[in-house]
């Protein structure tokens, strides 16, 4: 391989994917408090991604770096990754603020000039609020070319092949390094994380900077107005035959 990898792989966490969450009693948004918190499954994905490229590219890999944007107990997702094998990690402390889907792919693009990565791998959406908008603005922003939902990776040299499901059969694109991936489910399935790797990872230093180092602004551009319980579906009806089931159809229309 000609081109030396610099992977970026953003992590961010989440109310834990196991539970059902609670709207808050504000209704505008989920309630944080006393839950379990946990990385985002797309992202964790992406990290076992660029922890399987760096171990199947032995030396083609000059730094594997994991970014979160969050509050201080974001550190938590990193150490996951540095526990993985990831050289390096940067915590973008933005304390409790949510930041918008536009404003970290800002971040994200000064991380990556700053440097130098030519491959970022991110999950596809973050299980809290589902935006996938991240990794195409990200694209965008740098104009880079973009590889969405990957369900299978190969690095080949300076080109990278990608594969996503798409209704009734599967989409391969092919496109040179600088790229941006995001990875969908059934591109692996991580690896539990031992204690003892876990333990060396929070030995190791986590960069931090706030978005203003970054000569970003994470003013908030939207407002949510209202958040509610999607309505409780009626029970279903059962019928005898097919004459009943048409009937039940007709009564309806």
């Amino acid at each position: 391989m000609s081109t030396k990898l610099r992977i970026l792989v953003p992590v961010k966490r989440v109310i834990d994917a196991s539970l059902k969450p609670r709207i808050n009693k504000a209704q505008t948004g989920v309630e944080t408090k006393g839950v379990k918190f946990s990385i985002n499954p797309f992202d964790d994905i992406a990290v076992e991604e660029a922890a399987k490229i760096k171990a199947a590219h032995k030396g083609a890999v000059e730094k594997l770096h994991a970014v979160s944007i969050g509050g201080t107990k974001s550190q938590d997702v990193l150490r996951i990754a540095l526990a993985k094998g990831f050289d390096t990690s940067t915590l973008v402390d933005v304390g409790e603020q949510e930041v918008e889907p536009l404003q970290v792919s800002k971040i994200l693009q000064k991380v990556v000039e700053k440097d130098n990565f030519n491959l970022v791998i991110l999950g596809k959406q973050a299980i809290d609020d589902d935006s996938n908008q991240t990794g195409q603005m990200l694209a965008g922003l740098l104009n880079w070319p973009q590889a969405t939902n990957a369900s299978e990776v190969i690095i080949e040299g300076d080109s990278v092949t990608v594969t996503k499901e798409i209704d009734g059969g599967a989409e391969t694109v092919k496109a040179k390094l600088p790229l941006i991936i995001t990875t969908d489910l059934r591109l692996n399935e991580p690896k539990f994380v031992t204690l003892p790797k876990m333990m060396k990872a929070k030995k190791k230093p986590i960069e931090t900077l706030k978005p203003e180092d970054l000569g970003v602004s994470v003013e908030q551009r939207l407002k949510v107005l209202k958040l509610e319980e999607p309505p409780v579906r009626k029970a279903g009806i059962k019928v005898k035959d097919v004459d009943e089931l048409v009937a039940r159809i007709k009564e309806l229309i």
